[in-house]
């Protein structure tokens, strides 16, 4: 449904009974980092706007870790096996920005807001898709964070 050539997100998901709306914008890749440009996240942010009917909506990225990494050695693209990873993760933070991110991902789950020439870690809270049917379901309100990269620190006595 979504994508560049259509403006709209890469899906759009509605429970009419529970009244959830799901604005989710999916990346996949073979390399350790993956990157949801602002444009996209722009695009997210409208149609969650656009249906304020709905009580419940939330921007959702979702990011897979094929089970090959692909990288270059000695002028070749070499792939080498590995786990496959998924997540699913709210965005809700970018709501009340005045300019939106890039968010990157890597492979082990962490996120970042990228500003300009600025990386801020980011810690967007999981969401438990319904066909996921093993795991515990992280609540889909717990606030998003930006954290600043630390800094060394020195005590002085």
């Amino acid at each position: 449904m979504g994508g560049s050539s259509t403006g709209l997100p890469d899906i759009v998901a509605v429970n009419n009974d529970a009244g959830i709306l799901l604005t989710i914008e999916a990346k996949s890749g073979t390399s350790d980092i993956l990157y949801v440009p602002l444009d996209q996240i722009e695009r997210c942010l409208i149609v969650r706007n656009m249906f304020g009917i709905y009580p419940e909506r939330h921007i959702v990225l979702a990011f897979k870790f094929m089970g090959k990494k692909r990288f270059r050695r000695k002028n070749e693209t070499v792939y080498e096996s590995r786990r496959l990873m998924e997540y699913y993760k709210v965005a809700d933070i970018v709501v009340g920005m005045k300019s939106l991110p890039i968010i990157k991902c890597t492979y082990d789950g962490k996120t970042y807001a990228i500003f300009r020439n600025k990386t801020v870690r980011l810690d967007l809270p999981d969401y438990s898709m319904p066909f996921h049917k093993l795991g515990r379901r992280v609540p889909v309100m717990a606030p998003a964070r930006l954290k600043p990269k630390a800094t060394k620190t020195r005590t002085i006595i």
